[in-house]
């Protein structure tokens, strides 16, 4: 897996984690472990610049993906695309839900990579989908 991580936030993310995280969640997803990935962490006036140009939305969010290349097979070696999360929301989030900083970001990123792959959440039982996945893979990744 390539994965190559950008952080213009200004705050200290979990970079190396990451690193980790990404290839359990390749494996557990069967994705090729030679696709590639970008992931940005950036700070509020770029996520919201971000938010507004490709989602129509004003403000921040947590995190936004850019798909590049779908795999049409686990044999299929792509550039995934690119996840962008604003460590600030995220840490927002992890205090109202009670967990880590590091916690949030590492769902995040999970649900970063889902998008990549096709998973939505627009309909209820694909959001049931969706954070069951995401909350499984990272829970498994931190026993592993």
């Amino acid at each position: 897996m390539t994965l190559e991580i950008t952080n213009t936030s200004g705050l200290l993310v979990p970079a190396q984690e990451m690193q980790s995280l990404m290839a359990f969640a390749f494996g557990q997803l069967d994705l090729h472990p030679d696709c590639e990935l970008n992931m940005l962490f950036v700070d509020d006036a770029e996520m919201t610049e971000l938010h507004i140009k490709w989602m129509n939305e004003g403000g921040t969010t947590d995190v936004l993906s850019f798909p590049m290349d779908m795999p049409e097979s686990a044999h299929d070696v792509v550039t995934l695309g690119d996840i962008v999360i604003d460590p600030r929301v995220a840490a927002d989030q992890a205090k109202s839900a009670g967990h880590s900083v590091e916690h949030e970001i590492f769902i995040l990123a999970t649900h970063g990579l889902l998008h990549l792959l096709g998973y939505d959440h627009v309909e209820l039982a694909d959001e049931l989908i969706m954070f069951e996945l995401q909350e499984s893979i990272v829970a498994n990744w931190k026993k592993s």
